[in-house]
């Protein structure tokens, strides 16, 4: 416990800042909705007709008249890069910064195994995306509220699981790469969530590369799938836990054999 609490003393001002971002942006998006409202008839329209540009965001399966339209591109985009950025910073650097700090010896030192250090810098992780999308969900249903939108919504209770699971495997793939640093891998986290990104995108522009839904977690994520089918696509979320189960294990595996002293 008191290592859980010393991960997220450490980190308390990064996750206060990134909350702050993301909810302020959202709550900005919702609430200019009612300003918009009478203009996104046409927007849709035009949209629409942009064949591949459209496709690559799910703008043409989207109708922006309707709350959920809006807030399934602009809100969903805000929420999908922001967390996914944010769950890959907090992973990738989790366990390579012991060594990174040269923290690494004293740590090691104390009576408790690299399995336990391990298992309680993963749940510090887990609690700060817990946090992130608790405020984030908190700030987005008053703002719905302020503007007169029903938050009896099932397709936005599923977007924001999605996003949450998102932030998860994000953050276990990048748990498990952070074992095989030794000094600081922001780059290589950061560029990993960008790079799943436009995957999702690549993929919604033809369909011989659909298969890359399957890589990447913004497959499940797909504000048109979600809001059109009022479910998740559990094939891609399935494999997706999978890739979740084999970051955490790599790390825990890598972390416990690595020769750090």
């Amino acid at each position: 416990m008191t290592l859980i609490k010393h991960e997220l003393r450490q980190g308390k001002v990064t996750l206060m800042i990134w909350t702050a971002v993301i909810a302020f942006m959202l709550a900005l998006c919702v609430l200019i909705y009612p300003e918009m409202e009478t203009q996104m008839g046409d927007v849709s329209t035009m949209f629409a007709e942009m064949g591949s540009f459209s496709a690559a965001f799910g703008m043409d399966r989207l109708n922006f008249g309707e709350f959920m339209g809006f807030f399934g591109v602009e809100c969903g985009n805000i929420l999908g890069l922001g967390g996914a950025f944010f769950s890959a910073l907090l992973g990738i650097s989790v366990l390579s910064k012991e060594e990174r700090e040269q923290t690494a010896e004293f740590l090691l030192t104390h009576p408790v195994s690299r399995r336990k250090i391990v298992m309680r810098k993963y749940i510090s992780i887990m609690i700060q995306i817990l946090f992130l999308n608790i405020a984030v969900i908190a700030v987005t249903l008053l703002s719905m509220q302020i503007i007169g939108e029903s938050l009896d919504n099932r397709p936005l209770f599923l977007l924001f699981l999605a996003y949450y699971v998102l932030q998860v495997e994000v953050a276990s793939v990048c748990f498990g790469i952070s074992a095989f640093l030794s000094h600081g891998g922001m780059g290589v986290g950061l560029g990993m969530a960008a790079l799943l990104y436009f995957l999702n995108i690549i993929a919604n522009l033809t369909e011989d590369a659909k298969f890359l839904k399957y890589i990447t977690p913004f497959g499940y994520t797909e504000g048109a799938d979600i809001i059109a089918d009022e479910c998740l696509n559990m094939e891609y979320l399935s494999v997706g836990l999978v890739f979740t189960v084999i970051g955490i294990s790599a790390g825990f595996y890598r972390y416990c054999k690595k020769d750090i002293l």
